[in-house]
Formats: C-alpha cells, structure tokens, sequence
C-alpha cells in the first residue's frame, strides 16, 4: 500500500464521529468507500451514510449471492456474521450507531 493511500485511510478512519478503533477488517473498506456523510469522491457507495443493518443486509446479501458484484461477493465471503456485524456498526452512520 502507498504512503498517499495508507494516509487516507488514517484520515477517513479519524472522521468518524466515535472515537472507538475500527472493528478487524473494517479499515479495509475505506480503501475504496468512504466513511464521511457526503463524501463520493471515489464514485463507490459513502459507508457513513449507511446503518448498520443496511451495510450487514449487504454484506449478506454479497456473501449468499443473492447480491451480484465484481469485488464484494469475494470480499464479503471473508467476514462471518459475527465479524460482518461488528464491521457494519463500526462504519454506520454516527446517529445509526449502536449505544
């Protein structure tokens, strides 16, 4: 990884509203969605606008099949529930976030 990208990633990572450290495997998804309302810069879909059942729906939906992708499906395979779980409630929203 490029010093550049491994810097975007540090940056995305601080602009969550929480200052809790990211669930294992959840820094890997700022490398190409980010994590900021607003932000669509990389043309992927913004994490930060998402709850957290909506990116687990996805992750679930990528890893039966029943959601078709290029990437994802490969990548979504990887998480179990429970690592798809606490990777969705790391990058959700700040408002959606479980307290």
């Amino acid at each position: 990884m490029t010093a550049l990208a491994t810097s975007g990633l540090i940056l995305l990572a601080a602009n969550r509203a929480s200052a809790e450290p990211l669930a294992p495997g959840a820094a890997s998804c700022l490398a190409c969605h980010e994590n900021r309302v607003g932000a669509t810069t990389s043309g992927f879909p913004t994490l930060g606008t998402l709850s957290a059942q909506q990116i687990e729906a996805a992750l679930a939906a990528y890893r039966s099949g029943r959601r078709d992708g290029t990437v994802m499906p490969r990548i979504a395979k990887g998480f179990s529930d429970i690592e798809a779980r606490a990777i969705a409630e790391s990058l959700a929203r700040p408002e959606a976030a479980p307290r």
